[in-house]
């Protein structure tokens, strides 16, 4: 008896691009690819007050960059990728892999480990393109785009590499130099010779999965700061210190939250629909996420000193790291609500005013009236969102210029 043989897989003889039509919504290995980065969080918010002062604080940016760097690539490749194919679903564990190894070098990345941290860093992006050109080989396009792509990331990798071999400052300095160009090749949409840049109708995004994404990363954030609440709420001091100290961190993150989804957080896959450009937010997204990412992290360093030590005198270092992390976090919002309506309420760089205003006075208080301070500037803030908003219908995103 003849047995007909099976007919192939359609999904299998094209490459493994996301089909235009097909729903968007994040898949479950994508989230379990983000545990990875609450431990590298929780590890560079804890280095980051460890021997404090502005070199310790430009390291933990460093590795906050090249962390944020591996996450935000991965998910525009989980974008313009179909991540129910194998192939990607391989890439994902792959890179997962990839950063979990770099997080594991993240308290020795400018020591004996630094080799471990950047190798890795240039392998995910390398190995990335190494992998994605030959499988989309049938849509010349695409493969430019990841050529293009990988030419950059080779080109950052020789800072990468040398600084893993140079003294603290010049790794720094390298470091600083391999992220410049990665970032910036990323905004310029990677021009390359011979090749050009990236075409616009290969950098149009879709407002469900990537507005989706940045939102899960934040809380991803705002997550490091929980846990630092619940591992350094210590009973070392009076109750009522503790309490204290505990109830305005507490408050803070519930704070950063709200401030976050208010309007912007929530309407960002609508303007991202409404844009002409979608492309406009591929390529600021990543750069206004990183801010306010990295005011919740430094805001989750302070909540470490301040938990640790809620009296006594509040050093010029510690009052930066306590009001700066609300203050980096308000001024990446006030770009991102830029990006959804056109335009910056008052409220944001009023509590940028606000913060500067009491620092002085800060310095003559204990730490948890530091931190109480920050919390009540991101209370006027929500409180002002709030006002605003009381009873007005709501708000559509700006319509594109």
């Amino acid at each position: 008896m003849h047995v007909a043989a099976p007919e192939p897989d359609p999904r299998r003889a094209r490459p493994p691009l996301r089909d235009p039509e097909a729903p968007r919504r994040v898949t479950l290995l994508e989230l379990f690819f983000d545990l990875v980065y609450v431990v590298a969080l929780a590890l560079i918010s804890r280095g980051m007050v460890k021997d404090l002062d502005w070199h310790q604080a430009g390291k933990a940016l460093i590795l906050l960059s090249a962390v944020w760097w591996t996450w935000a690539i991965t998910t525009l490749v989980t974008d313009m990728y179909d991540p129910e194919r194998t192939e990607i679903k391989l890439l994902i564990v792959a890179v997962m892999a990839g950063a979990l190894l770099m997080t594991t070098a993240i308290p020795g990345a400018f020591g004996a480990r630094g080799i471990v941290f950047a190798a890795t860093y240039v392998a995910i992006h390398l190995g990335r393109g190494l992998f994605l050109m030959p499988m989309v080989r049938h849509e010349p396009q695409t493969q430019k785009r990841a050529a293009r792509i990988f030419v950059w990331f080779a080109v950052s990798a020789v800072p990468w590499i040398a600084g893993a071999y140079a003294s603290d400052n010049a790794r720094l300095a390298l470091w600083s130099l391999a992220l410049a160009i990665d970032y910036g090749g990323f905004r310029l949409a990677y021009p390359v010779p011979g090749l050009g840049v990236v075409p616009t109708a290969q950098r149009n995004v879709t407002a469900e999965h990537l507005s989706e994404r940045y939102q899960q990363f934040f809380i991803i954030a705002l997550g490091d700061a929980i846990l630092t609440i619940g591992t350094m709420f210590s009973l070392a001091h009076s109750e009522a210190e503790n309490i204290g100290a505990f109830a305005v961190a507490f408050l803070t993150t519930l704070l950063l939250w709200r401030i976050y989804v208010h309007k912007s957080g929530e309407l960002l896959p609508e303007a991202i629909q409404v844009s002409r450009s979608p492309s406009k937010f591929l390529l600021t997204a990543p750069y206004t996420h990183l801010l306010m990412v990295a005011g919740v992290v430094t805001t989750a360093a302070g909540f470490d000193l301040v938990l640790h030590e809620p009296t006594g005198h509040t050093p010029p270092a510690w009052l930066a790291v306590i009001l700066g992390g609300p203050a980096l976090f308000l001024l990446g919002r006030s770009a991102f609500e830029y990006e959804v309506f056109s335009r910056v309420s008052l409220s944001r760089p009023g509590g940028l005013l606000a913060l500067l205003t009491v620092a002085p006075a800060a310095l003559f208080l204990p730490p948890v009236f530091a931190s109480l301070g920050g919390m009540l500037v991101l209370a006027g803030v929500a409180l002002a969102d709030f006002r605003r908003s009381r009873g007005r219908p709501p708000e559509a995103p700006a319509p594109p210029h």
